[in-house]
C-alpha cells in the first residue's frame, strides 16, 4: 500500500552556506541551491558540491572576514 506524502515544492535560491573544517568557521555566500518550500531542506548540484570543496580544501582567499560572539549552551560539558 503506497504511503501519501506531500508533494514538495521547490525553488531555485541562493543561500548562504556555513560549516567548520578543523576549529575554522567557514561561511560562503550566494551558493546556489534547490530548496524546499515546505521544509526549508537545501539540496546542491554535484558541480556546487564539487565549488564548495574546492573553497574549503584549497584554502582560498576569503572576499571579507567577519568576527562573531561564541557562546556556550547552558548546562553542557565540552
Amino acid at each position: 500500500m503506497p504511503s501519501e506524502m506531500p508533494e514538495e515544492t521547490f525553488a531555485e535560491q541562493t543561500v548562504t552556506y556555513a560549516l567548520e573544517v578543523q576549529g575554522r568557521f567557514i561561511i560562503i555566500e550566494h551558493v546556489p541551491a534547490r530548496v524546499s518550500l515546505r521544509t526549508g531542506e537545501r539540496f546542491f548540484s554535484p558541480a556546487t558540491v564539487e565549488r564548495l570543496q574546492k573553497i574549503v580544501w584549497e584554502r582560498q582567499v576569503p572576499s571579507r572576514v567577519v568576527e562573531t560572539p561564541v557562546f556556550e549552551f547552558p548546562g553542557t560539558e565540552a
